[in-house]
């Protein structure tokens, strides 16, 4: 077995470098980038002959990233995108034998530390947490966050990473967290390719950034196309530098410092690094590095060639400068190496990678080979009760390179094939296809969250408490009461949004709080949802607690891409490698108007899945919740009811300690005849609608979930289910939306159905968003009238004598 070493890229500094320590760094970088194109090659083959499903490379752009990992330093990040190989290999972020481990969606944490398989090749991630889900010392790490395959999404993460070194070297109440930064000295270096700037969060992301006046670097790879499509359909003057000179600082303005270097020229792009890098470090000053001249030799991907979209010039004039090629002949011409030298590093780097390559494939075949043997030696022994058995393992056996999805389909067959034929053989392959699946669920399909040692779930409930002194005062104000207290307690916190700073929020949430904390704590943000959740993802990959505000939940969508593909995936795609325990807080549900009265459920529950969904029905709930995620270490996101904020609630004396659980139901009144479930700001339309059914001799069990994921995790739902035998859902989402899931989660998971004596009902909003005014409303959205009825509909079906029609 010939040991994977990866051997980094070192500095270059020439007023203390002698010629032979010069000569060492640069053969030492030529070797790295040369082992990436023939992994890339190689890759490229391993794809095309079946052994993996898909390739994309980073071929042609091994000398710039050789110079930008020069600069990179212990403590610093990345948030790039998936050309970065050379880049990984050169800082020892990874290793060749873990590039061919995630290539054949290897499973196991050792081969492929950034994703245990989960990722497509290329998606480079470091490991932050412990096994437990505690923090490792990350200034003493090379980190990457984790790679994402929407292409332009790695910037909005990319904000929040650079703007932790700026918390972390203005405010001195962080000095104690030494685990996460060294005064904030730490870059964040992102990369993108030109085609993927033409992405509207690239220029947000670009922009806040210059605002912000952060420690962020950002590498265009710049190859003139955006896979097929050239770079005079993508970017105005054909030139993203050009275009964003507006950007420059100068003396009067902050703003960047923007560079532009060509790809292929080695003494350039050490140069221009080293510079760019050392006044983003030291001045906190963002900066843009253009490398021009980049090629991209084997195309875009394994799906397609590049001779398709590319004439014979290019093609010509990408051979030539071609940047290790041109990287050769300055070494040559240099006298730093000679071309015997550089053809026996070629040769070295060839069979290096080979027999990395050959050690990922042996490792990953031979984790199944075992199981392999196991499968069939079951299966046979089942067929000798039943010959034709024999045709599967047969089939099986026949199959070299035969996957675990190969052996679990031929045994469950095997037990198809069996089903009336009981045996102890047949007892014996049911059992092992139980454990597999098993197994193979841990390999697959777990931590979607961290579950670690911080998670919400090991926090002990802590009721509100009151006393005689306990004042009435408006949901706001108790909201405030309670980030007041919490920012007292946790220097970790801070909290940024739209008008949340300067005015304390559109409904004083947060009134008076940057007075007493500070801009850097409280703040105000442009307006760009993308990156305000781009900004809490990155800052609590470095440990600090941010919650993002979105100020209404209908602009939710404005960030439902950098929400959905990765804060929400974080967890499950670096299999508990990394987290970002982001409170998104966003206000909702009843209120009038297309674009501020949204309650999108259905939507959020489909596409968040790896983020707490909390829906409290009031501030006091809402503030029990914010305690409880305070103090785990998980993402969510907060709903608040946008139509509470002046409704009065008793302020608990508590109001910064007393934790709401997640996933805990809540009965809010006891029935006997319907089990209706409601959540948010429905339940006040509800609970009016319940006195006047009373009245009718209707009594209606009243279940707030009050978080949607998880959902009634204590089953109240289908408790209360044996004694009403009838279930109704009111939501105001779309029809078939929320109310789905929770019909599924109430009839499937917790197996309602079979208390059911009626037929189940939703009462929803109409198929469209609420119109303008109390009408609009009234006709769109589920009404205290809507609820009564539907409600005695429901007893008249049961009981036509008793419940007389009404209309």
């Amino acid at each position: 077995m010939t040991p994977d070493i990866n051997l980094t890229t070192n500095p270059i500094d020439a007023s203390e470098l002698s010629f032979t320590d010069f000569k060492s760094i640069v053969i030492q970088d030529y070797k790295i980038a040369v082992e990436s194109r023939q992994a890339s090659l190689l890759g490229r083959k391993e794809v095309l002959s079946g052994k993996a499903k898909f390739g994309i490379f980073g071929d042609g752009k091994e000398i710039p990233q050789i110079a930008m990992a020069k600069a990179f330093k212990v403590g610093d990040w990345r948030s790039g995108y998936y050309r970065d190989q050379t880049f990984a290999f050169a800082t020892g972020i990874a290793t060749v034998k873990s590039f061919f481990a995630q290539l054949y969606a290897n499973p196991d944490l050792e081969a492929d530390p950034a994703s245990a398989g989960r990722q497509m090749n290329c998606h480079f991630a470091t490991r932050s947490l412990h096994e437990d889900g505690s923090w490792k010392d990350l200034t003493a790490m090379k980190n990457s966050s984790a790679d994402i395959a929407p292409t332009g999404a790695q910037m909005a993460r990319l904000v929040g990473l650079a703007y932790a070194s700026k918390l972390y070297r203005q405010n001195p109440e962080l000095a104690y967290l030494k685990n996460f930064s060294v005064n904030g000295n730490e870059v964040a270096f992102g990369t993108i390719g030109n085609a993927s700037t033409s992405e509207g969060v690239f220029f947000e992301s670009i922009n806040a950034a210059g605002v912000l006046q952060i420690p962020m670097a950002v590498s265009v790879w710049d190859d003139g196309y955006g896979i097929s499509v050239p770079a005079k359909y993508q970017t105005t003057k054909e030139d993203i530098s050009e275009i964003l000179k507006g950007f420059q600082r100068n003396d009067a303005q902050a703003g960047y410092e923007i560079f532009k270097v060509r790809g292929w020229d080695y003494p350039a792009l050490c140069e221009t690094y080293q510079k760019a890098i050392d006044v983003c470090r030291e001045e906190h000053v963002p900066v843009l590095i253009h490398v021009t001249e980049v090629t991209q030799p084997q195309g875009h991907s394994t799906s397609g060639s590049h001779e398709r979209y590319k004439d014979k010039a290019r093609l010509e004039w990408e051979k030539e400068f071609d940047c290790i090629l041109q990287m050769r002949k300055w070494m040559i011409e240099s006298a730093i190496a000679t071309e015997e030298e550089i053809a026996a590093i070629e040769l070295e780097a060839k069979n290096f990678v080979r027999n990395a390559q050959k050690e990922a494939w042996n490792e990953f075949l031979g984790s199944i080979k075992e199981e392999k043997k196991q499968a069939i030696d079951l299966i046979n022994a089942l067929a000798d009760q039943d010959a034709s058995i024999h045709k599967i393992t047969s089939r099986l056996a026949g199959t070299p390179d035969a996957l675990r999805k190969d052996l679990l389909s031929a045994a469950r067959k095997a037990l198809r094939s069996t089903i009336n034929k009981p045996s102890a053989a047949r007892n014996d392959l049911q059992n092992w296809v139980e454990q597999h699946m098993e197994l193979n669920a841990e390999r697959y399909n777990t931590k979607l969250f961290t579950d670690g040692k911080d998670s919400p779930f090991l926090l002990n409930e802590d009721p509100a408490v009151y006393s005689d002194d306990s004042k009435m005062v408006d949901g706001r104000e108790l909201l405030n009461a309670c980030f007041d207290a919490n920012f007292s307690r946790d220097q970790r916190l801070l909290a940024f949004g739209e008008d949340l700073g300067n005015i304390g929020d559109v409904n004083q949430g947060f009134a008076g709080l940057q007075a007493k904390y500070g801009e850097l704590r409280v703040s105000d943000t442009g307006i760009r949802e993308m990156t305000i959740i781009g900004q809490g993802i990155g800052l609590a990959m470095r440990g600090l607690r941010p919650i993002a505000e979105i100020q209404y939940l209908d602009y939710l969508l404005f960030a439902l891409n950098i929400l959905s593909d990765d804060l929400a995936t974080l967890s499950y795609r670096t299999k508990g490698g990394q987290k970002a325990p982001v409170i998104v807080r966003t206000r909702g549900h009843r209120l009038e108007g297309v674009w501020h009265s949204g309650s999108p459920m259905g939507m959020i529950l489909g596409s968040l899945r790896g983020l707490h969904i909390c829906v409290p029905r009031n501030m006091t709930q809402a503030a029990g919740m914010y305690n409880t995620l305070f103090r785990a270490d998980e993402p969510a996101l907060v709903i608040e009811c946008l139509n509470g904020y002046r409704l009065k609630e008793k302020l608990p004396d508590n109001v910064g300690e007393y934790m709401v659980p997640l996933g805990k139901a809540e009965v809010l009144k006891t029935g006997t005849d319907v089990t209706l479930v409601c959540y948010g700001s429905t339940l006040r339309i509800v609970e009016e609608a319940v006195e006047e059914l009373e009245k009718l001799n209707i009594s209606v069990e009243v279940i707030d979930p009050q978080t949607l994921l998880p959902f009634d995790s204590e089953q109240l739902c289908a408790k209360s289910l044996q004694k009403t035998n009838k279930l109704l859902v009111v939501d105001e989402d779309v029809p078939g939306a929320a109310s789905a899931f929770i019909l599924q989660q109430i009839l499937e998971v917790q197996k309602g159905y079979y208390y059911l004596d009626s037929q189940p009902r939703t009462l929803t909003a109409k198929a469209h968003r609420p119109p303008y005014g109390s009408d609009g409303d009234y006709f769109t959205k589920p009404s205290v009238d809507d609820v009564i009825e539907l409600v005695y509909q429901m007893m008249h079906e049961h009981n036509a004598v008793k419940y007389p029609s009404i209309f």
